[in-house]
């Protein structure tokens, strides 16, 4: 269904794929005339047509959980407006109850910062945030930047990359999105999906072809082919945003009536044109997409890429299964008793509960689906539950005027408000050792509402809409879409903005300076950062040799969503869930740090300066995590400022999941080092990285430098690398942090 090309191709005239190079125009020159180039090269600020690109964006989309942090940053940095339209949405702390007022409060600033810098506030329920992006602010040609890894428009002809918060404030003060210019992979789309498919069964696919080995990591994915017009838009938005999970930095689609009468619907028929690749495009590699042969799927906990079709699960449920559970013995030991196979009943594979929610699932089009697989149907008073989530009032109102809502009301789902929570966890959390199948983004490990430490997980897998609907309509027996038979026959979608016109302020070129930021006593302000000194000494507080380690892990989603807007108690929660002594043993070190500060350097940091002899006058003291590849998944930039708040001066790993997490590391001053993965890395907590001259060392332009690991058995060496730095992000590392980089130019 999926097949994996790793070679250059040429496209001719957007329909002929070439791989023989001869009369044709150099890789170079040719990439040029992809969709991809002519899109990032209108927005390059650099204007050399060169490797390096400096991005200034169109608009920007920040939600609930990241848009306060983002905002004091620019704040506290120079932001006097926003130059580029930002709309701030409410749908990830909406639901829930931890902290009191703390939501609310977030919500209330939200609200005042549009007013007074001129932005776009949605209130909250009424859009998740990629869903208000396609039905108001993307446009063909255009870009967006978002603080959600998701921030994905490509098939609507907008080009969304997400990234952390700091990538945001540098647009928010007109500066640049720095890349290396980007490799870009052809996706062919050929054939067209069989009855009972949805967009999540292809997603899910791409996903299992192309994360583990890499494919597309940091790379352009260019949609095009005959199979393209096969898809309605919805069925393109739900393939588009799962792109996020193989890795890739972006994508971007051809354009066509489809899309057009899209933004005919959205009342913005100005905001279309027809993009397609010039006469002769290159790819650096093509993925070629059956969709005639596509199968119904199902991801497997803890990945997106942990992918059968449901057919391979209900045939050999034992042993798959029994994969799942060693695996999660791995993860978690003794601390949880998984046992999936008592999911197995009367030799299938049964589910407790169904989701179908957010950016990819709460489609118009999947809710009519499942409406009619479940019409006149039951889902059951026995354990089994489903519940789905509209992503937006006037998806919500369609399917009201529709007969949707009512055809699933009557069959026993629940429908709730257009809300996030469930893909991480806030919202619908299953009951301990439940399996949940779910139309969401992700199923890592602890996005659920688990807690190991405290011996509860619950598992999520992903499935299409489409398939859960016939799930339900099964008892909860696992079912594939493609095996029952329903007819589809509600109205095709029809937009209604008249409630945003009546309940979203666009406040955009309207910024107000007199009103005055609305603050709860939740929202703080960042804790004082310090500049890089000559030599670096840390001390490793967690030591994580797991394949990857997402940013769920790396600082926890659910309940820590509350405190978001505050640096010191959000922090609490940083590794809490794979590695609970981290902030005790980064407080401690911490604490010895300003104890050296204050000239006083405790006993056991003195002694291991002096085995190097290092002068703890000019050496920092900091903690230090290292992890295999972190940063896999959201863009939440806390993964990176959790560890800054708790005294981390670097990261060691050998190599990062993603470019956003690397990027916040840098602008949270977090020393981005990796080793050769040839090195092996046999160090345990408590044991010391010497790194001499690393200021010199960064702002000279060097890539590497020989450190040293003290251990209680003695001294070894380490080679680091710290590559790839633009000469900005030189200069963030050794202020401290983004926010000192700004303080320290504003002074010049």
């Amino acid at each position: 269904m999926v097949e994996l090309i790793n070679q250059g191709v040429y496209l001719l005239n957007g329909k002929e794929i070439v791989k023989d190079p001869k009369g044709l125009p150099s890789p170079d020159e040719a990439r040029e005339n992809t969709i991809t180039y002519g899109i990032l090269r209108a927005h390059d600020a650099s204007g050399d047509k060169g490797k390096k690109m400096k991005i200034h964006f169109d608009a920007m989309m920040s939600h609930d959980i990241t848009y306060v942090g983002i905002i004091q940053t620019a704040r506290s940095s120079g932001l006097e407006k926003f130059p580029i339209p930002y709309a701030l949405t409410n749908c990830h702390n909406s639901l829930c109850a931890v902290g009191g007022t703390i939501n609310e409060d977030d919500h209330v600033f939200g609200l005042s910062a549009a007013k007074k810098y001129g932005g776009i506030y949605v209130p909250a329920n009424q859009a998740v945030i990629h869903q208000y992006a396609r039905e108001a602010m993307v446009k063909c040609g255009n870009m967006i930047l978002g603080s959600d890894s998701h921030t994905r428009y490509g098939s609507l002809g907008n080009m969304g990359v997400g990234e952390g918060g700091g990538e945001l404030v540098k647009q928010l003060l007109k500066n640049t999105w720095d890349i290396n210019a980007p490799e870009v992979v052809l996706v062919w789309l050929e054939g067209k999906p069989k009855k009972g498919i949805g967009p999540h069964d292809v997603a899910i696919s791409l996903v299992k072809a192309t994360f583990d080995n890499g494919f597309v990591k940091n790379k352009v994915l260019e949609f095009a082919g005959p199979g393209v017009k096969e898809l309605p838009i919805d069925f393109r938005n739900g393939i588009d945003i799962m792109t996020t999970e193989t890795t890739c930095l972006s994508s971007i689609w051809v354009t066509d009536d489809e899309v057009k009468h899209h933004y005919e619907i959205h009342n913005r028929p100005e905001a279309y044109k027809q993009l397609q690749p010039g006469d002769v495009a290159y790819y650096d590699a093509m993925i070629r997409i059956d969709l005639s042969t596509q199968e119904s799927m199902i991801a497997l906990p803890f990945h997106p890429s942990n992918a059968y079709t449901i057919h391979e699960l209900q045939q050999n449920p034992e042993e798959i299964l029994k994969k799942i559970e060693e695996d999660a013995k791995k993860r978690f030991g003794d601390k949880v008793n998984v046992c999936l196979s008592d999911k197995i009943k009367n030799g299938k594979v049964m589910a407790d509960q169904g989701i179908i929610a957010g950016c990819s699932g709460g489609t118009y089009d999947n809710l009519s689906a499942a409406a009619s697989i479940l019409k006149d149907k039951s889902t059951g008073n026995d354990y089994f539950t489903i519940s789905a989530y509209p992503q937006s009032t006037p998806v919500y109102l369609a399917t009201t005027r529709n007969g949707i809502a009512e055809e699933l009301l009557e069959a026993g789902v629940v429908i709730k408000p257009a809300f996030c929570g469930p893909c991480f966890g806030a919202g619908d959390v299953p009951a301990n050792n439940g399996l949940s199948i779910r139309h969401t983004t992700r199923n890592f490990p602890n996005r659920e509402g688990s807690k190991p430490g405290q011996g509860q997980l619950s598992m999520v897998a992903l499935m299409d809409a489409r398939s859960i609907a016939a799930t339900a309509a099964n008892g909860g027996v696992i079912t594939a879409a493609t095996d029952i038979e329903y007819e589809d026959n509600h109205k095709p979608y029809d937009f209604d903005g008249r409630i945003y016109e009546r309940r979203i302020y666009n406040g955009f070129n309207k910024a107000d300076e007199t009103q005055a930021l609305r603050y709860g006593p939740n929202i703080k302000d960042w804790p004082k950062m310090y500049a890089m000194e000559e030599n670096m000494l840390v001390e490793l507080a967690a030591v994580i040799h797991d394949p990857v380690t997402t940013t769920d892990e790396l600082i926890p989603s659910g309940e820590t969503s509350s405190y978001r807007s505050n640096p010191l108690k959000l922090s609490e929660f940083a590794l809490s869930r794979r590695v609970p002594e981290y902030v005790g043993l980064s407080k401690k070190i911490q604490a010895q740090d300003l104890e050296r500060r204050a000239g006083n350097c405790p006993e056991h940091v003195a002694e291991a300066l002096a085995k190097v002899g290092a002068n703890p006058e000019n050496t920092s003291f900091g903690s230090c995590v290292f992890a295999n590849k972190p940063g896999d998944g959201s863009a939440r930039e806390q993964a990176a400022s959790c560890q800054k708040v708790l005294g981390g001066d670097a990261n060691i790993c050998y190599e990062y999941a993603t470019k956003r997490y690397r990027s916040n590391c840098i602008n949270w001053g977090i020393v981005p080092f990796t080793i050769s993965k040839d090195t092996a890395f046999d160090y345990q907590p408590g044991d010391m990285v010497y790194v001499p001259g690393i200021r010199k060392a960064i702002m000279e332009g060097k890539e590497e430098i020989d450190a040293k690991v003290i251990t209680k058995n003695g001294i070894e060496d380490l080679h680091l690398y710290f590559q790839n730095l633009t000469n900005d992000e030189r200069i963030i590392l050794c202020e401290g942090c983004l926010m000192n980089y700004y303080a320290s130019q504003n002074k010049k």
